[in-house]
């Protein structure tokens, strides 16, 4: 066997025994959060809404929402900083206001803007500044981006009801911020852990997070 090949097979290998590790730990103290008690109302069918998170990595953040009925399409992107510095290379040195973002396309009738919101609490870590795993910088901060005074308030009341119920082992420090643009990523980085199942860092930190969302989402997974 080439000595790349091998170098290749034992890095997978370790891969998988880290993602194993990684997701057996969790950041809260129960398996399960609870469903937000506000939300925005339920809309018609066929209706799209948009919603802008940033949970570090939009590689693994965007696999996480992909799986879910009612969401048509996931975009990795940046938010929080201007339409001329986003640019990953820039982005990737953290010297601007952006943050690795997602921006998810759904329908209202399917799944919710408070569902959403539950499932990237129990996938992301909220209660560390600035990081993700083995990401860290401002870019790989966790953070809200709310369009409307609906979805602010929303996210507010849901991050109050996990704070109370004394969830996290450590404060909540997801940051809420306006969205005032998004910008669409480089096409290589568009439905990367689709197509790239073998990254070593997919294994080792993206598949852990899929995994969990299809146990613990089984009804809202699709098929």
């Amino acid at each position: 066997m080439p000595a790349n090949r091998t170098l290749r097979v034992v890095l997978i290998m370790f891969a998988l025994a880290f993602a194993a590790r990684a997701y057996a730990r969790a950041d809260h103290t129960t398996d399960e959060l609870p469903k937000p008690a506000a939300d925005l109302p339920a809309g018609k069918e066929g209706e799209k809404r948009t919603a802008v998170f940033a949970g570090g990595c939009f590689w693994c953040t965007e696999a996480v929402f992909e799986q879910l009925v009612g969401v048509g399409d996931v975009t990795s992107g940046y938010a929080g900083g201007t339409e001329e510095t986003a640019d990953y290379e820039l982005v990737s040195q953290g010297n601007t206001d952006h943050a690795e973002s997602i921006r998810i396309t759904y329908d209202p009738s399917k799944i919710s803007y408070g569902e959403l919101l539950r499932v990237f609490f129990t996938v992301v870590d909220p209660t560390t500044k600035d990081a993700q795993g083995p990401d860290h910088g401002r870019q790989y901060r966790s953070a809200i981006f709310y369009a409307n005074d609906d979805e602010k308030r929303v996210a507010e009341a849901y991050i109050k009801q996990l704070t109370d119920a004394k969830l996290f082992k450590a404060p909540i420090v997801t940051t809420l911020e306006p969205l005032k643009g998004f910008y669409p990523a480089e096409q290589y980085h568009q439905n990367y852990v689709t197509c790239n199942p073998n990254n070593p860092y997919v294994q080792q930190f993206a598949i852990p997070k899929v995994l969990k969302v299809k146990e613990k989402f089984k009804d809202e997974a699709k098929k």
